[in-house]
């Protein structure tokens, strides 16, 4: 089930969504992509279990192919953790959640 707690961010606001002071996690990922379905479920726990400590945020990079290319991402699924505006860490890959919480709390 999908979490309300994930926002779904655009080319168009994807600046505001990292700007904040809270860490923000971005995983960039297709419809297409095997990998990404998979880790998608983890991300959704995530949103729930960090809600108000970490912001969560999905980008389909089909449809917002300009920050992709502005951060380098070359293959998907692609997790970025940012706080403040500036990229903390990133991980690639269909990774498991003790990976994904450790990621998240390098911004804590």
């Amino acid at each position: 089930m999908a979490s309300d707690k994930v926002q779904q961010i655009s080319d168009a606001d994807f600046d505001a969504v990292i700007g904040s002071e809270t860490p923000t996690l971005v995983d960039f990922w297709a419809p297409w992509c095997g990998p990404c379905k998979a880790i998608g479920p983890v991300v959704e726990e995530l949103a729930d279990e960090y809600d108000g400590q970490v912001n969560i945020a999905k980008m389909n990079v089909d449809d917002n192919p300009a920050t992709p290319g502005k951060y380098g991402i070359r293959a998907i699924p692609t997790l970025i953790l940012y706080k403040g505006g500036e990229v903390v860490d990133q991980i690639t890959g269909a990774v498991g959640k003790s990976q994904l919480v450790d990621l998240i709390n390098k911004a804590k």
